[in-house]
């Protein structure tokens, strides 16, 4: 009886989808945008790329340089960044230098470390010991880290606009042999730096909530509970100033887009309205597989439509919390096997899509590197940047950005297909549910809180918030 009851609503919406289509290219032809020479943007290839452009960067600014990371890392790489901004600042006084971090990220230690000061302490001691010169904010999205961070990407130096998902640490500059692979663009615009720049300016300086972190005196957060909210209000109607250049020969629509809250997101509902336009082929990265509710009823749609759907994952032991075998096991190792289940099922409900090359589940691993890819292609025309992991925490909680290029002529086509296939070099193709580690064989620790969790139902809030 069920099953006859929901048959009409099924069908319905077999029907009804494809009407979304029409609806979403109205959304993106809405979309303002600045006109960029297509030679004007770079990918590229790695984090030794990445690192080594950063710092050249850094080394020719003569004007500004404002970075916004989740993290500057008290590490070889952290410290190999801010000793070059200081560097720069001293060979150029009249440079303006203003790093944004997440207040609460910067005042704690890792995961699973030693309880410490975090971060903010090498910001204190390179300021007492090199000067002021270099203005490094926390950003107290919410109360508590738990429901929220700075999840903003981009650094802007000069005229130039450096994106990448990427923190500034040692594993994703590359630093110890190890890497945290990411995606790395460079695009060299007046226009879109200014836009970045003028809303870290207007809407960061213009809260209380965002304080300075290398000084001597740094207020608790609890001192800072009605700035919080009202700066969570601001950012909720907060938007980059993007003008509608017209588009020449040679040129790729660029539209940087915030994303903040569950309602009126733009980047969200960017997001899907691009993934609805799709005409035969979307190409999906997060390093989580753990997508939010309204990503998976379209990508539901796109298969019930004929699409060809490509995700590339990280395998489980190409996740930042993975632990190997052999070594203590804290809680926070089971994340990668809570996301493999999530996986698992995901594939079982699509074995015949799967079977058929329809939906293509890639699965990334290098040794003991990892994996923290994110972003869109759609069709052969349109590609998202973004810092968006594409999880319920980045759709709800995260203050996030992206950078959609929209490229009618195709200008970026052959950059996109050589980036794809890059990433596809240490990827493997999952060939059923199956293929992946049985719970069974799981290590005992991991199963006995899973079995925990799935019993009392806490691995959805679990999957919410992490």
């Amino acid at each position: 009886m069920n099953k006859l009851m929901t048959t009409p609503r099924r069908l319905a919406r077999r029907i009804l989808s494809p009407l979304r289509a029409p609806k979403a290219q109205t959304l993106l032809g809405a979309l303002p945008s600045f006109a960029l020479p297509a030679a004007a943007i770079e990918v590229l290839p790695d984090p030794a790329a990445f690192r080594q452009t950063l710092l050249q960067l850094i080394a020719q600014a003569t004007r500004r340089i404002v970075i916004v990371t989740l993290y500057l890392q008290d590490d070889d790489g952290g410290r190999e960044v801010l000793d070059a901004l200081y560097a720069a600042k001293a060979a150029h006084p009249e440079l303006q230098i203003s790093v944004f971090v997440d207040w609460h990220r910067a005042r704690r230690g890792l995961i699973g470390k030693q309880k410490s000061e975090g971060n903010a302490g090498m910001y204190r001691e390179y300021a007492e010991r090199l000067g002021p010169g270099v203005a490094i904010y926390g950003v107290p999205v919410q109360n508590r880290e738990l429901f929220g961070v700075l999840h903003l990407k981009g650094f802007v130096i000069d005229d130039a606009v450096l994106y990448s998902g990427a923190s500034l640490n040692d594993v994703y500059l590359e630093r110890q042999g190890r890497y945290r692979l990411d995606r790395y663009h460079l695009l060299r615009h007046r226009g879109l730096a200014d836009a970045m720049a003028a809303f870290v300016h207007h809407d960061f300086f213009g809260s209380d909530a965002v304080r300075r972190l290398n000084v001597s005196e740094v207020p608790v957060t609890r001192t800072l509970l009605g700035p919080i909210r009202e700066f969570r209000q601001a950012l909720q109607q907060a938007h980059y100033d993007v003008p509608r250049d017209a588009l020449g020969p040679a040129d790729v629509a660029v539209t940087p887009l915030l994303g903040f809250g569950r309602t009126d997101n733009a980047l969200n509902d960017t997001l899907l309205a691009l993934l609805r336009s799709t005409r035969e082929r979307v190409i999906l990265l997060t390093p989580y597989f753990n997508l939010p509710k309204p990503v998976r009823v379209v990508l539901g749609q796109l298969l019930r439509r004929g699409c060809t759907i490509d995700i590339m994952i990280g395998d489980k032991t190409a996740n930042d919390f993975y632990i190997p075998p052999g070594q203590p096991f804290k809680t926070i190792g089971l994340l990668p096997y809570l996301y493999e289940n999530n996986l698992r099922r995901f594939a079982r409900a699509h074995r015949r899509q799967i079977a058929s090359g329809q939906l293509n589940i890639y699965l990334w691993r290098d040794g003991d590197n990892s994996y923290h890819l994110k972003g869109l292609f759609v069709d052969d025309d349109v590609a998202v940047l973004t810092g968006n992991n594409l999880n319920p925490r980045a759709w709800a909680l995260d203050l996030e950005n992206g950078l959609v290029l929209r490229d009618p002529a195709r200008l970026l086509h052959a950059k996109h297909q050589a980036e794809w296939a890059a990433l596809r070099r240490h990827a493997t193709r999952l060939s059923d549910d199956l293929a992946l580690e049985s719970p069974r064989h799981y290590p005992a620790e991991v199963r006995k809180q899973l079995k925990r969790l799935n019993r009392t139902r806490l691995d959805r809030l679990v999957n919410r918030l992490l």
